[in-house]
């Protein structure tokens, strides 16, 4: 059997991995991208806070700023060529006290020597206005118009749908267990088949150090910190406008409540250093977590809570992204310690990374027929006329599945076509069984359309 050969060779389909398989799918390049998990976006992008940030918390001169905000640029053109869900809906960084203020105004400093721009100051009446459901306890606030939200794995999916349509080649449930170096490029063993790679860009996450070592690179040591978070019904839709962080700590953003594109509501993160792989929700977290939001916002009520989730950051320690060739082989590339603000930079770590590869030696010639245009139906989004015209040219859009979330079965079936295998791959492309009760009604609907489609 003869073994496939590939210019570039990608690990891990989190938003990073994703990012750089689509920037690469503009060159006439053969492509890979592999990941261990059954579907992309299914390790710690899916548990991402999904806030696109305008780069004021990150310290001058890292490649956490310059990335962060060159990749909060970026979002716009990206989400209105993928068709992902996506709002610039500002940021609002408060000080619960007047002595708190002049962090503030340093914060703002600290934005602007990044490049940030727009940045404006608040007054107690002024961040009332804008935000009236905010404590009236709250002394002020800093405003980053620039920042915005978006759905984490919804972006993941978006990125390398296009990537494959334009010729990238995707394989999940594919893990890594081994290279060997050769004279033009690495000979990989994976748990399904060898691979040969001139290029191998490691964007393993929390399992980059790993990776890494298997060429003998021990540079990378990450360690996992936990986040958990917390999510309320979308009645609550416009109880505030802008994402809402306190002052940060020296380790994390604080405690947030975080308008979803979708118009929940969500709380958290926590920050705890773990040393399993531990994807549970606690009362613990809960406890640390509702208590700091209702300083922000009062009148949140843990009745209207509708699920937790947690997530896994890889956080290095060198306190910014490590990015850079590998001193072992210049044609193995690291992308590790992708720890906030790692979503927002993925677009902008993508270019730079290509630009690494260029210096490897390998020849990038741009495609002519590149096509950057991805587009999605989504049913709950359509205007009446629009639904109905759709409903007529294909009936399975008219057969609601679920609805909390308005999802038919023709979306359910797109998402199977388009790469779901498991009911969280449909949930997450469909938003079916996201709603109040969480799956309670559709679920089985969705493992008997899952059942049809893959036979």
């Amino acid at each position: 059997m003869s073994i496939p050969e590939v210019d570039v060779l990608v690990i891990g389909a989190g938003v990073v991995g994703a990012a750089l398989i689509r920037e690469l799918s503009r060159y006439q390049l053969d492509l890979l991208l592999v990941e261990k998990e059954v579907d992309v976006s299914f390790g710690t992008s899916k548990a991402n806070s999904g806030i696109v940030h305008s780069g004021i918390h990150d310290q001058p001169g890292t490649l956490k700023a310059q990335f962060s905000v060159q990749g909060c640029r970026l979002f716009p053109e990206l989400a209105a060529q993928l068709g992902f869900s996506y709002k610039q809906n500002g940021a609002i960084v408060v000080a619960r006290s007047r002595a708190e203020l002049s962090r503030l105004e340093k914060l703002a400093e600290n934005g602007r020597a990044n490049g940030v721009q727009d940045l404006s100051s608040l007054s107690q009446d002024e961040l009332r206005r804008i935000e009236p459901n905010l404590s009236p306890e709250l002394a002020g606030g800093l405003l980053a118009p620039s920042g915005g939200i978006v759905t984490p794995f919804e972006l993941v999916f978006a990125l390398t749908e296009n990537a494959v349509a334009n010729g990238a080649k995707l394989m999940v449930d594919t893990e890594v267990l081994w290279f060997k170096q050769e004279k033009d490029g690495f000979l990989v063993r994976t748990n399904r088949q060898p691979i040969r790679a001139k290029v191998i860009v490691n964007a393993a996450g929390l399992y980059a150090g790993e990776v890494a070592t298997m060429i003998g690179d021990h540079s990378i040591r990450l360690y996992a910190r936990k986040g958990e978070e917390y999510l309320f019904d979308r009645k609550l839709k416009g109880l505030v406008h802008q994402t809402i962080f306190p002052l940060p700590s020296q380790v994390t953003k604080g405690i947030l409540v975080i308008p979803t594109v979708e118009g929940n509501i969500m709380i958290g993160p926590t920050a705890h250093r773990v040393e399993e792989y531990d994807l549970s929700t606690s009362l613990s977290g809960w406890h640390e977590i509702y208590p700091e939001a209702r300083k922000l916002v009062p009148t949140l009520q843990a009745a209207d809570l509708i699920t937790a989730f947690s997530g896994l950051r890889a956080v290095g320690t060198t306190g910014d992204f490590m990015i850079a060739p590998s001193s072992v082989d210049p044609r193995f590339i690291n992308v590790a310690g992708i720890e906030s603000p790692g979503l927002t930079a993925a677009p902008a770590i993508a270019e730079y990374v290509v630009e690494l590869i260029k210096e490897s030696g390998l020849r990038l010639q741009a495609k002519r027929d590149f096509n950057p245009i991805r587009s999605v139906v989504r049913l709950r989004d359509l205007d009446p006329q629009a639904q109905a015209e759709l409903m007529q040219k294909d009936p399975a859009y008219g057969q609601i599945v679920c609805r909390c979330e308005m999802v038919s079965v023709g979306e359910i079936r797109d998402a199977v076509r388009r790469g779901a295998t498991t009911v969280d791959g449909v949930k997450l492309r469909t938003r079916s069984g996201m709603g109040r009760c969480q799956g309670g009604f559709c679920t089985p609907k969705i493992i008997r359309l899952l059942s049809e489609e893959l036979g």
